[in-house]
Parts: C-alpha cells; sequence; structure tokens
C-alpha cells in the first residue's frame, strides 16, 4: 500500500508512520473479515501534521495532490512531500521513481526515503499545477513493487502581482458644462494571481490626482465629473491619475497607476460680440457691382460650429445700396456694393449689421441673447466720371432704300460730375447703337430652277403634269406670297393650264388629251409670278414640257420622236442585245486571228540533222549494237561531209557557245593526231578567249578508243581491267584540270605554263 505525507519534522513524521502502520492493520483485519481483498498498491495520503486517532476511516477518497507555496527564495531545496509504499521495510530494498511534468528538472524524489522536492523557483502564474507519475521497484531486481499511480502538485498563489492597466494611458472627452456625476470613461485594471485564493486579484480604484473635478468609482473604476459649471474656456485639458490596489486596498496590497487625459468639449454656451460698436467706411462711387467695401467681426469664445456666425442688415438707409456676406473660414462680415452709386445723389450711408449664431443650445439660452449689433458708417468719394448717354442704348429702325445723308437718329450725352469739368479728354463715354436695315420690295420672284417636265401622248384631261413654287430675295415682315397665272401671251392657252394652290406653290394640268410627238414634241409654257409687296413686283418663268411615250401605267418610254424609225418588234433592250452579240464575236475572231500569226516555231532544228550534239539516253548498261544504232554512228566519224551542201543549223533554246575546234583543225590533223592534241588546242581557244561567257556547253568530241590517250571512255569493259590507270597526263592539260589531277594523283609540282 502506497502512502505519502508532508511533516514539519522529524517527530512528527515518526507519529505519522506509527498512525499509518496502525492505520493499515485496521485495513486488513476490514478486509479480512468483509472477504474482500484489499487491491495491491492502493494509495492513502495523509493531508495534515497532526496525528490521527485510531479509528475506523472510509476509504472513499484517494490522495492525488500536493500543495506548494510558490516563489520560494530559500537557499535549500523546498520540500514538497513524501511517498512511501507499505513494503518499504526501511532497508533500502525499495527504489522510487518519479516522471511526468517536470521531473529531474523541476522538481526531484529521494529513491531511497520517497522525499520530493522542488529544485526551481515556481510561479503560479507561468504554471499552476503539475502532474507527476510515482512507482516504487524492487532495487536488486527493478520489479516494480507497486503499480505506477498519477498525482498532482498544486502551486499556491502568493500576492506577488500589482494590478495592471492593460488599455492605458487614457484619452477622454467630455462636454464642458456637464452636470456633476457624467460619465466620462471606464479604466479596468488586471491582477495576474488568483483571484479564487484570497484576496490577491482583488482591486480597488482610487483617484490620487484630478480632484476636485473629477472621481473614480472604487470596483467599477468609471471616472465622473465631480464639479459642475466646468468652462472649456477656463480650463480645457486636465491629466487625472487613477491607481489600482489589491488586497481589496488593505495595507500591504500592491498598487497600479495609469493617466486618463481628459478634454472638455466646446458647447455654445458665449454668445458673439462686436469689439467694436462703430465702423468708418468709404467706397469710390465708381466701384463695381458686388466689389468689398470692408469688413466686421462679432467674437465668439465658442469654437468650430458653436462659433460659425452669420451677418444681416437689419436697419439703415443702404441696404438697397449694400449687401453683406459671410466668410466661412474667419466668420467675419463682407460689405458689398449692390448695385451703382453715385456721389451726385448721395453721398452717405447708414448701415446696422447684426451678427449671430445659427446653432444654439436651448439649456444655455439663459446665458444669451447669442446675437449682437453694431453700425456702419458708410462715405461715397467722388471721381472723375466719363460722358454719360441718356438712354444707355439705342435702337434705330432704317429701310434700304433710304437717301444718303438722312438723318435716322440723334444721340445725346452729359457729364455727371458735379463740376462738368469738360476740358478732361481722359474720360471717354460710350453708348450702344443698333441699326436695323427694314427690308423693301425690289426684287420679283422667279423659279429657283429650270422646270422641265414631261405629259404622255395618252394623257387625259386635267392630268398634273408638275408642280412649281417660286424664290424671292425680299423678306417682308408678313412673309412671302406668291400668285401664279399664265401669261398674258399665253393666257388662252389650248394645252395647259395653271392652278394656284394658295400655298404659294402652283400645279400644272392638261387641257386636252391626244398629244403626239410626230406633231409636236415640245411645248413652252409661260406663267406669270407676282408677290404681294408694294409695290406688287412679277416675272415670267418658262415651263419646257416634253411629249414622251409612255406605258399604260403613265411610266415614259421614249420622248425622242426618232425611236419611231425602229421597228415596231425591235424594242431598245433588243437592239442592245443584239449589238452585244455581235461585238462579242467580233472579239472572238480577233483573239483566233492573233493567236494562229503568233504560233509558237519549234526551238532545235530536226534531230537527224543535228549530228554534233546528240544526246542519248538509255537504261541498259552495256547496250552493244543498241548504243551504236540509236544514231548515225558514220557522222561522228566524218562531220565535215555531215555539214557539206548544206548550211549550218543553230540552236534557238541557248545563246551561243564556243565553238568547236573540229572546223579548224585540217581533216588529215583530226585523222592522225591523238585526241590529247585535240583537246589542248580546245583549251588554248577557251583560255584565250576572255569575253566568251561561262555558259554551260555539251561538247561532242569524234575521236575515242585506241587511238586517244585517254584511252576507251566507255565504261562497258572497266570491270575486267586488271591495270590500274593512269591520270599523270592530266598535269599536261592546263590549269583548268589541276584540281582533278589532284584529286587523281597525278605528281605533285607546278603544271606548264600556257
Amino acid at each position: 500500500m502506497w502512502t505519502s505525507g508532508r511533516m514539519s519534522n522529524a517527530k512528527s513524521w515518526l507519529g505519522l508512520g506509527m498512525s499509518l502502520y496502525f492505520w493499515g492493520l485496521m485495513d486488513l483485519t476490514t478486509s479480512v473479515l468483509s472477504s474482500t481483498p484489499t487491491p495491491p498498491g492502493e494509495f492513502e495520503a495523509l493531508l495534515s501534521d497532526k496525528p490521527r486517532s485510531h479509528q475506523r476511516t472510509k476509504r472513499s477518497w484517494v490522495w492525488n495532490q500536493f500543495f506548494v507555496l510558490e516563489e520560494y527564495t530559500g537557499t535549500d531545496p523546498l520540500y514538497v512531500g513524501k511517498l512511501h509504499s507499505d513494503m518499504d521495510r526501511g532497508d533500502g530494498s525499495i527504489k522510487y521513481i518519479l516522471s511526468g511534468e517536470g521531473a529531474g528538472i523541476v522538481f526531484t524524489i529521494d529513491d531511497t526515503t520517497g522525499d520530493i522536492h522542488a529544485i526551481q523557483r515556481l510561479d503560479r502564474e507561468e504554471r499552476a499545477q503539475y502532474t507527476l507519475r510515482a512507482q516504487a521497484l524492487d532495487r536488486r531486481t527493478g520489479r516494480p513493487m507497486e503499480p505506477e499511480s498519477e498525482f498532482i502538485i498544486k502551486i499556491q498563489d502568493i500576492n506577488d502581482n500589482e494590478p495592471k492597466f492593460l488599455d492605458g494611458p487614457y484619452v477622454a472627452t467630455v462636454p464642458e458644462m456637464s452636470p456633476v456625476g457624467t460619465s466620462v470613461i471606464q479604466v479596468t485594471a488586471t491582477d495576474a494571481d488568483d483571484p479564487t485564493y484570497g484576496n490577491s486579484a482583488r482591486v480597488v480604484y482610487s483617484i490620487l490626482q484630478g480632484q476636485p473635478y473629477f472621481s473614480v468609482d472604487s470596483k467599477t473604476g468609471v471616472i465622473r465629473t465631480a464639479l459642475m459649471n466646468m468652462d472649456r474656456e477656463a480650463k480645457e485639458y486636465y491629466e487625472v491619475i487613477i491607481q489600482a490596489k489589491d488586497m481589496g486596498g488593505q495595507l500591504g496590497g500592491l498598487a497600479g497607476t495609469t493617466t486618463v487625459n481628459i478634454t472638455l468639449s466646446d458647447v455654445n454656451d458665449n454668445p458673439p460680440r462686436f469689439p467694436q460698436k462703430h465702423y468708418q467706411m468709404s467706397v469710390l462711387e465708381s466701384a463695381p457691382i458686388s466689389s468689398t467695401v470692408g469688413r466686421v467681426f462679432a467674437k465668439d469664445l465658442d469654437e468650430g460650429i458653436n462659433a460659425e456666425m452669420k451677418y444681416t442688415i437689419v436697419d439703415g438707409d443702404g441696404a438697397d445700396a449694400f449687401d453683406i456676406s459671410t466668410d466661412p473660414n474667419f466668420q467675419v462680415g463682407i460689405i458689398t456694393v449692390k448695385k451703382p452709386l453715385s456721389f451726385e445723389s448721395k453721398k452717405s450711408y447708414t448701415l446696422k449689421v447684426e451678427g449671430a449664431n445659427p446653432h444654439l443650445e436651448m439649456r444655455f439660452l439663459n446665458l444669451g441673447p447669442f446675437q449682437d449689433t453694431t453700425t456702419v458708417h458708410i462715405s461715397v468719394e467722388d471721381v472723375d466720371e466719363p460722358p454719360v448717354f441718356e438712354p444707355g442704348f439705342y435702337f434705330v429702325e432704317v429701310p434700304e432704300d433710304v437717301a444718303i445723308g438722312t438723318t435716322i437718329q440723334i444721340i445725346s450725352a452729359k457729364d455727371p460730375d458735379v463740376t462738368n469739368n469738360s476740358i478732361n479728354p481722359s474720360q471717354v463715354g460710350s453708348v450702344s447703337v443698333t441699326i436695323k436695315v427694314l427690308d423693301v420690295n425690289d426684287n420679283a420672284p422667279e423659279f429657283p430652277r429650270f422646270y422641265e417636265a414631261f405629259v404622255c401622248e395618252n394623257a387625259k384631261v386635267g392630268q398634273l403634269i408638275q408642280t412649281v413654287s417660286a424664290v424671292d430675295q425680299d423678306n417682308p415682315r408678313d412673309g412671302q406670297h406668291f400668285y401664279y397665272s399664265l401669261a398674258p401671251e399665253a393666257a388662252n392657252n389650248p394645252n395647259f393650264t395653271v392652278r394656284d394652290n394658295q400655298d404659294n406653290t402652283a400645279r400644272i394640268l392638261t387641257r386636252r388629251s391626244g398629244f403626239r410627238q410626230q406633231e409636236q414634241s415640245v411645248f413652252y409654257l409661260p406663267i406669270l409670278i407676282a408677290d404681294s409687296g408694294q409695290p406688287v413686283l412679277s416675272s415670267t418663268g418658262t415651263l419646257t414640257i416634253q411629249v414622251c411615250s409612255c406605258d399604260d401605267d403613265g411610266h415614259v418610254m421614249s420622248c425622242s420622236p426618232e425611236a419611231y424609225m425602229l421597228p415596231v418588234s425591235l424594242s431598245r433592250g433588243a437592239l442592245i442585245a443584239i449589238l452585244a452579240c455581235v461585238f462579242v464575236l467580233l472579239v472572238l475572231v480577233l483573239l483566233i486571228l492573233s493567236m494562229r500569226r503568233h504560233r509558237k516555231q519549234p526551238y532545235i532544228i530536226d534531230d537527224e540533222e543535228n549530228i554534233h550534239e546528240n544526246i542519248v539516253r538509255y537504261d541498259d548498261e552495256g547496250g552493244g549494237e543498241e548504243d551504236t544504232e540509236a544514231f548515225d554512228i558514220a557522222a561522228m566519224w566524218n562531220p565535215r561531209e555531215a555539214q557539206a551542201g548544206a548550211a549550218p543549223k543553230t540552236r534557238q533554246d541557248m545563246l551561243p557557245e564556243i565553238e568547236s575546234l573540229s572546223r579548224y583543225v585540217p581533216q588529215t590533223c583530226a585523222v592522225n593526231s591523238t585526241v590529247h592534241s585535240y583537246v589542248l588546242a580546245k583549251l588554248y581557244e577557251a583560255d584565250m578567249d576572255l569575253w566568251a561567257p561561262p555558259f554551260d556547253s555539251l561538247q561532242t568530241y569524234m575521236f575515242e578508243g585506241d587511238g586517244s590517250v585517254a584511252g576507251s571512255l566507255s565504261s562497258l569493259q572497266s570491270a575486267t581491267s586488271d591495270s590500274e590507270q593512269s591520270f599523270d597526263f592530266l598535269t599536261d592539260w592546263g590549269p583548268r584540270f589541276r584540281k582533278l589531277a589532284e584529286l587523281y594523283g597525278a605528281s605533285e609540282g607546278p603544271g606548264p605554263l600556257w
């Protein structure tokens, strides 16, 4: 059985051991009588230093806690408690082991006695409890003698933390003139000590600085006003120091302080006052409208919206000549000119100006009135003014046909100055005169454009053929009105008539039917146009009417009498189609003739006659007789005979190339000489001709076989030859074959000079 305890001295521990031993004996007897075995490893704790009386106690509780005070400042380890097993005979055979939170670092255990000590300073605010596990082992075998058991060491609090204002310092505002007890702000202090143990965390608030203006609630920390009629204009800022003390404020408690800066906000408790009851100002009579005359100011000790001012003119003979407005930035009244001034008419004015607060508080009306007045005298100063025209604006109407030199208006001016200084030319007056030229009916109406109409041959009587209008350059006051009729010489026209529409337009109608182009294709109708002016003016305009042939719907088909010369069955559209077909056929014929005329000729002459530059293409290697029978081999042995009796033919598909030397080499030389000498001659000619273009050409040589230095050029029997060919002769062929000689192993060294 585990037991534990904490003794203040060895003597008490001895008595406790005897008590624990007797207690265990009683438990054992009870267990035997009740036939209920006592479970091994059951823990019991002794929480008091006094010896227990030898009586039976219920074991409904189990020991599992130790208590130790924080902030131990001694030099020796702090004794926490003792663990003991009933199986421990005191011979050191039992070994106690401690594990869990802080084991070996914060707490240690004597493995022989079971004494637990704290070896580090304990702070409850950092950690309030530790959970550990204890175990008893056989020191010799290491076998557990008791099951492992868990217990807690709680740190008991002491008053080692002062209250702190975590949100301080504080800033607050309260209106001036507030009633006593008005809440300003609440401050809160926090104590880190255990609030459930003693009074270590019980905080009480008090005011150290700020009386008699403010007070603080000792329990809640609410700061309130304590003095009535606190005036911002007298003192605006207050610094209040609040203290919070733990232990309920008792002696020995710890305390913390904070600062509260309180500002009195403004209220409208001060009426405005004019420091100057009389103002004297002056203004020139020539001052323009809205120009500034002067400024007045009513002083208000308040600020912000409570100091806003509104100025008005409440009386005086200058209320209609001057105006006043408020400057929103400086709260001054600005007097301006409202209408033109005249020194000759009035030399001075008197104004009574009022300044008042627009924003009032009802609870401070007894401190008013919140308005004040002042008197303003304004003197008008004389200036040298220019002459003035009366009236100041002239409007004259004159007809456009007025005679030159006619008087149309008389204009007068006068000097408004009292002294009538007419010798001063620096002042010049002016006036605006508007002259309107009145229109006179001097233009006759006329057609705005050339009118041309048509009438169908099948037109009926009274059919509308044209609507006409007129224009007139004149502009009468009552507007234009035109009258239309046939000219006197056409008043009895049997073909057409004119109907006036009474809206400045007229209609042209037919008087008969049966118009014929063959009889008369064009009619010219004179129309008389008159205006409504005084005097009445008129002009004659001519309407050209052309007779046209139309279909049944009135659509014009032809207005030319020549159209009747065509066959009746052939329309204009059909004629256009016929002409188009003829044109297409003509173009096709010309195109065919042009193609025949420009037919291309063959570029190459007949293959049988081109005996020098035949190219034979075949796919079989070593064709034998097929190679020689493909063309006339005899022509290659005697090319001159092939060309005898016939003019030489040239190719048309390429530029001339270097001519063959065969025509210059004699026949005997060509037959008896070697290919070597023939090629050398050919190369010499090509090297000497510096102006020959580098055209690609195909040269045909007639010598091949045993008579050639190079031997046969054919590859038919090259595979059966066992001898190696020698290409040393290539070094003798000149600089053009030097690279070829080097590639085929010709002897090194410079070649011959040509």
